[in-house]
C-alpha cells in the first residue's frame, strides 16, 4: 500500500518555483531518505505532504486521503517533526507527557520514559530550563512514542551531539521500526542516516533527480580510482562527476559495465554523500 504518493506536485511563490513536477512515492515499512541542498524544496514538499500547505497542480495521497481536505483526521495517524519545531516552554516536562498521554491514543508512555531515561532531562524540568539539545531531546522521545503510522522529521537531530544523534537513529531502527511504520527523514548529516534507509530521494530544483532503493544503488553505480594518465579514458565513458584526489582521479559512474572499469583502475561502490555530489553536483 501507498502511505504516500506524490504525482506532479507543482508550487510556486511569487516567481520562485518551489516544486517544479516533484513525483516521490512512500510504501509501508519503508524508510526513505529525502535528500537535497538549501533551496530544493524539501520543506515545501513536506508541508504539502502534511497538508500545511496546498500545492498548485499535481495528484497527492497520504494514507490515501487528500492531506490538505483531511488533516485533522490524517494527524492521528501521521507525526511530524520540524527543523524549527518548538515545544510550550512554560510546562513541565511531566506535564506534557501527561498532556500528550491525555489526546493521543497511540502514545506509549513507556516508550518515551525509557528514550528519556539515557538523558539528562528531568521529569520536574520546566522546558524553558532546556539546553536546545535537551529540548529537541524530550521532541523526539516523545516523537518515537506516537506510534504513529508515517513520521515526517525534518533534520531531527539538528542541535543534538553526535553520541545522542547515533542514539536516536539506533532507536528508529531498532524500536519504531520493528512494526510496519514508514519513516521520511531529511537531514544534511547524510552518512549518519545512510545505513537504515530503505530507498533515497535526491531533490533538486523543485524535483526528484534519483529516485531508488537503496539495494539497487551498488548494481547500478561505480566508483572508479584510477591514475590521472588513465583521464581521457575515464572522459570517454561519460562519468557523472570527476574530481582529483590525493591518490588520482575519482569518477563515479552510472550504468557502466564492470569490466570496463576494472581496466581503468580501482572500482568500488561510491558511498550515499558521493552519489549525492555526483548526481545533484551535475544537474546544477
Amino acid at each position: 500500500m501507498s502511505v504516500l504518493a506524490a504525482s506532479h506536485l507543482q508550487k510556486r511563490y511569487g516567481d520562485t518555483v518551489a516544486l517544479d513536477g516533484l513525483n516521490m512515492t512512500v510504501e509501508a515499512g519503508q524508510i526513505v531518505g529525502l535528500i537535497g541542498p538549501n533551496g530544493c524544496g524539501k520543506t515545501t514538499a513536506l508541508k504539502s505532504f502534511m497538508g500545511l500547505c496546498r500545492v498548485d497542480s499535481g495528484e497527492l495521497s497520504l494514507l490515501s486521503q487528500d492531506p490538505f481536505e483531511t488533516r485533522a483526521e490524517l494527524m492521528r495517524r501521521v507525526t511530524y517533526i520540524a527543523d524549527v519545531g518548538t515545544l510550550p516552554r512554560w510546562m513541565r516536562v511531566h506535564d506534557l507527557i501527561d498532556y500528550v498521554s491525555s489526546v493521543n491514543p497511540r502514545f506509549d508512555r513507556e516508550a518515551a520514559m525509557q528514550t528519556l531515561a539515557v538523558t539528562q532531562i528531568k521529569q520536574k524540568s520546566r522546558i524553558s530550563a532546556l539546553s536546545k539539545g535537551m529540548t529537541v531531546q524530550l521532541h523526539l522521545a516523545l516523537v518515537l512514542a506516537s506510534n504513529a503510522e508515517l513520521l515526517v522529521l525534518d533534520e531531527p537531530t539538528l542541535g543534538l551531539d553526535l553520541l545522542y544523534r547515533q542514539r536516536f537513529y539506533d532507536s528508529v531502527l531498532n524500536d519504531y521500526f520493528e512494526q510496519e511504520r514508514s519513516i521520511v527523514i531529511t537531514t544534511h548529516e547524510v552518512r549518519e542516516i545512510e545505513n537504515i534507509l530503505t530507498h533515497v530521494v535526491f531533490m533538486n530544483r523543485g524535483k526528484a533527480v534519483l529516485s531508488a532503493a537503496m539495494d539497487e544503488l551498488p548494481g547500478r553505480f561505480s566508483k572508479v580510482l584510477a591514475q590521472p594518465e588513465r583521464l581521457d579514458d575515464i572522459k570517454s565513458l561519460n562519468p557523472l562527476s570527476l574530481r582529483p584526489t590525493l591518490k588520482g582521479i575519482a569518477a563515479i559512474f552510472d550504468g557502466q559495465q564492470a569490466n570496463q572499469l576494472t581496466d581503468i583502475g580501482e572500482v568500488t561502490t561510491p558511498n550515499l554523500s558521493e552519489l549525492f555530489v555526483a548526481v545533484v553536483g551535475g544537474e546544477s
